[in-house]
C-alpha cells in the first residue's frame, strides 16, 4: 500500500494552501481520497505506484509542501484519517525527514525492506521538476497532452529548437521512462512486503 502525508511548508506564515492541493490531486487514482487530516497537512492513500509517483511530482511542482511517502501494509477505513497500518506510519516518518531537505521530499518503506535505492531515485525525479521554469513547464504540459514540437513551437510562439531545447534541459524523455522505473520498482516493493 502507497500512503502520501504532505504538510504545506510555512503555514503560519502565508495561507491556507491545503484546499489548492486537494484540488491538484482530485483526479489522482486512489484507494482513499487525499483529504485535510489536522490543520495544513493532507493525507490521501494512492491506488498504484504510479498514482503516488505522480501525486509526489504534482505537489513538487506545486511547490511548497513537505511530502512523505510510506510503502507497507495499512488496513483502509472509511477515510485516510481513519485508516492505519505500517505504510502510514512510515508516511509520518517520512514526511517529518523530509521538512529538513532541500527538495522536501522522502520515501519510507515497511520494517524489514531491504531496498533503500528507491528514495534517492524519487528524490532526484523530485529534484529535476522543482528546477524547472514557468517557460519549460508551458512546453512540457503541451508534450504531454500529445502535441507536436512544431505544434508546441507554433501556439508558443518559439521556434522548434527552442521546444526540443526545453525538452532536453528538463530531461523529459528521462523522467518519463523513470517514472515508469520506480513505480515498477515500488510495486515490487509493496509485493515483498504484503
Amino acid at each position: 500500500m502507497f500512503v502520501l502525508t504532505v504538510d504545506q511548508q510555512g503555514s503560519r506564515r502565508g495561507s491556507d494552501r491545503v484546499p489548492s492541493a486537494l484540488d491538484l490531486l482530485a483526479d489522482v487514482e486512489v484507494l482513499l481520497p487525499f483529504e485535510r487530516t489536522v490543520g495544513d497537512e493532507l493525507q490521501g492513500v494512492p491506488a498504484s505506484a504510479e498514482a503516488a509517483v505522480d501525486a509526489v511530482l504534482r505537489l513538487v511542482r506545486a511547490g511548497g509542501w513537505s511530502i512523505g511517502l510510506g510503502v507497507g501494509p495499512g488496513r483502509l477505513a472509511q477515510s485516510a484519517s481513519a485508516s492505519d497500518g505500517e505504510a502510514f506510519v512510515r508516511a509520518r516518518e517520512a514526511v517529518e525527514r523530509a521538512k529538513g531537505r532541500t527538495v522536501p521530499v522522502a520515501l519510507a518503506l515497511a520494517a524489514g525492506e531491504a531496498t533503500p535505492d528507491a528514495e534517492p531515485f524519487l528524490h532526484l525525479l523530485a529534484a529535476a521538476v522543482e528546477e524547472r521554469t514557468d517557460a519549460t513547464w508551458r512546453v512540457l504540459d503541451l508534450l504531454a497532452a500529445g502535441r507536436s514540437g512544431v505544434e508546441i513551437a507554433e501556439e508558443l510562439g518559439m521556434t522548434p529548437q527552442n521546444v526540443s531545447h526545453h525538452r532536453r534541459r528538463a530531461l523529459w524523455d528521462t523522467e518519463v521512462a523513470a517514472r515508469r522505473a520506480l513505480a515498477r520498482l515500488l510495486t515490487r516493493i509493496d509485493a515483498a512486503g504484503a
